[in-house]
């Protein structure tokens, strides 16, 4: 349990700081086009820009003129497009996009974020990206807060009056804030971070970052990285230096280039196929996450990127190249655009020895592995968008799985017979998509063979997921293990967000379930049980039985049953029942409950409570979203553990609030 309890903090840390990155991202994204035009335009008309580097070559004598103004090769304070771009334009297009951002998209959220984020610029020396990624944020939650307070209190015809004057009032305020501490703590922060990195520059040291971006790349944590810490400085250092070797050390396409070069030559299976059309996604559509799945199926490959990374920061430092920009998304073709002309030797060096060192270490740990890479790319694809947190648009070729992009209206949580898994695996999941306010999309559970193809997303034991496909070849489906915890729920809610908009922020009230008597009664419950899984099995079917709510053939299907797909649910728990063809010998709805103390074996996970169901309609449905709420809950799985009666047994189950 200690060790469960770990990994969940571990993930969830993780999943915090992946949220974190993606807040920043989408702050930064969505203005990339602007860095790519202030890129562009620092690379065509500075003093060592390419029209005089051109010029120069071609023995032109006469003056720049035009080019020398806009480029402010005489360092006229704030002349010239350059500057002001870089030092008024980008971070106020962050603040405002951030602003926005946080106020639900209301432009006023944005407003206020740009006041406040053109404080933190008058306040400090160096280019305030850091400060607009506070201050913008800021002011919009801040303006939303306040508009909250006043809201349908306004007389009618001062609307806009109160509306106006209150973002200009706290936008003022909020520019005064970012001018007095904003500016200059961020200012501080710059010159300590650039300090970290003039000295890993000095002593040689910076290839060693890649020991930890090549694995926070594979784990999704390098939005964090990137926006967060590497972009800001690399800019910062890009205005004075002219280029910066930062913007290189994470969207350097080399590694990935290498790995898939490995398996396209030495890979087998399903990955040595796809490996080929990888390889354009990640080279030429800059999208490196097509490769994540790659290291993900054989994970001693992270050897390879992180080597590769470390060669491609050291070719880099040998020639003190870098780049003007931020190169995004991560193609080859944004790194040349980004490369100012002396550095684009060494540039294109760094991809090309990065991706040679990374092809030749994955190359020669690919030739020593004896194992099959068929099947294991779908698994880890699955992972790696469980990493990421939703699903990726361009890994499904990886997996084989495809979707429509629309909006999700309606979910199906299929398994064999429809009555058991797929229900309490629906009701945990209805729970989590109406808490996040989506009353309007509906959860159901149903047998595979009663799917069609009229659903948006299906949800099936990862055993069951092609039987699914072949039922609903239009739908998106999600593969499960754990019904009771799996992270994959959190992975739809999100992916509801992305498909639906922000949820209504209300959820339904689900049905009233109904009390445990007339299904599961005192009989069928016992709480010192011992044997292995087929005993178990065995042990809740004949409890079924003898309450005469099954025949004898039933308990045959529920051991064909798992023989199949696993009925392990999670959270110690095992629902074992029949087949779909085995529901005519149900002669009405019932369940039994068994304790095993000591734990059971269930094929590989330990199981301490198995829950035999036979289900002739829809009325056990309400307990078994009640037990699914149960073993959601370790408080109460810790009361069944304790429960020394039958009736201690019903109390929990009893006293459970509708799910």
């Amino acid at each position: 349990m200690a060790t469960t309890t770990d990994g969940a903090q571990r993930t969830s840390a993780r999943l915090r700081v992946q949220r974190f990155g993606t807040f920043l991202s989408n702050m930064v994204l969505p203005n990339i086009g602007a860095f790519i035009a202030w890129g562009l335009i620092t690379a065509l008309f500075i003093s060592t820009g390419w029209i005089k580097l051109i010029g120069d070559a071609l023995g032109y004598e006469g003056g720049y003129g035009f080019v020398e103004q806009l480029g402010n090769w005489d360092g006229t304070p704030g002349g010239g497009i350059v500057g002001p771009m870089i030092t008024y334009l980008l971070p106020l297009l962050i603040g405002y996009t951030g602003g926005r951002m946080v106020y639900n998209d209301n432009l006023r959220g944005g407003v206020v974020g740009a006041i406040a984020t053109m404080g933190a610029i008058a306040g400090a020396s160096v280019p305030m990206f850091l400060g607009a990624m506070i201050m913008g944020p800021l002011g919009g939650w801040s303006m939303k807060k306040l508009d909250a307070l006043w809201a349908h209190k306004i007389r009618p015809g001062f609307e806009m009056l109160v509306n106006n004057f209150s973002a200009g009032i706290w936008g003022g305020f909020l520019a005064v804030v970012g001018f007095v501490l904003a500016g200059p703590f961020v200012q501080g922060f710059s010159t300590f971070a650039g300090n970290v990195v003039d000295f890993l520059v000095e002593r040689n040291l910076l290839p060693l970052t890649s020991i930890f971006i090549e694995p926070a790349k594979i784990l999704f944590l390098n939005n964090a990285i990137n926006q967060g810490i590497l972009t800001p400085l690399g800019t910062n250092e890009a205005a004075s230096a002219g280029q910066s070797i930062l913007f290189l050390l994470e969207a350097n396409p080399g590694p990935g280039l290498g790995l898939l070069l490995a398996f396209a030559v030495f890979g087998k299976g399903a990955a040595k196929s796809s490996a080929p059309g990888a390889i354009l996604i990640q080279f030429i559509g800059g999208i490196h996450e097509i490769y994540f799945p790659y290291v993900l199926a054989k994970p001693k490959l992270i050897a390879a990127v992180i080597l590769g990374g470390m060669a491609g920061v050291a070719t880099n430092l040998a020639f003190g190249s870098g780049l003007r920009s931020p190169a995004s998304p991560g193609s080859i073709i944004a790194v040349w655009a980004s490369s100012p002309p002396s550095s684009l030797l060494g540039v294109t060096a760094s991809v090309v020895v990065a991706a040679a060192v990374c092809f030749v270490v994955a190359a020669f740990l690919l030739k020593i592995d004896k194992s099959d890479d068929d099947g294991d790319l779908a698994a880890a694809t699955a992972q790696m968008e469980a990493n990421k947190g939703k699903k990726s648009s361009v890994s499904g070729m990886l997996g084989g799985s495809a979707a429509s992009s629309g909006p999700i209206r309606s979910i199906v949580f299929a398994c064999d017979a429809g009555m058991g898994s797929s229900a309490m695996g629906a009701s945990v999941l209805r729970k989590k998509v109406q808490g996040a306010g989506f009353s309007d999309v509906t959860v159901v559970n149903k047998a595979i063979s009663n799917l069609r193809d009229d659903v948006d997303l299906v949800v099936t034991h990862q055993d069951l997921t092609d039987r699914a496909r072949k039922q609903s070849p239009s739908a998106a489906h999600v593969s499960v293990e754990n019904f009771m915890g799996s992270p994959r729920y959190d992975e739809i809610v999100e992916l509801l967000r992305e498909r639906n908009g922000s949820g209504a922020g209300g959820a339904a009230a689900a049905p009233a379930a109904g009390g445990a008597s007339g299904l599961l009664a005192r009989e069928s419950i016992v709480l010192d049980a011992s044997g292995d899984r087929a005993a178990a099995i065995q042990q809740a079917g004949e409890l079924l039985v003898a309450a005469g709510s099954v025949d004898e053939s039933y308990v045959r299907s529920m051991h064909e049953r798992e023989t199949s797909v696993s009925t392990y649910m999670g959270n110690l728990l095992a629902i074992p029942h029949g087949t779909n063809e085995a529901k005519p010998s149900i002669r009405r709805s019932a369940i039994s409950f068994v304790r095993f103390p000591q734990g059971v074996d269930w094929n590989g996970r330990e199981v301490r409570f198995v829950i035999g169901i036979a289900g002739a309609g829809d009325d056990h449905l309400a307990l078994l979203a009640r037990i699914a709420e149960v073993f959601s809950d370790q408080a109460q799985v810790a009361r069944l553990e304790q429960a020394r009666t039958a009736d201690d047994v019903l109390a929990v189950l009893g006293a459970m609030q509708p799910a």
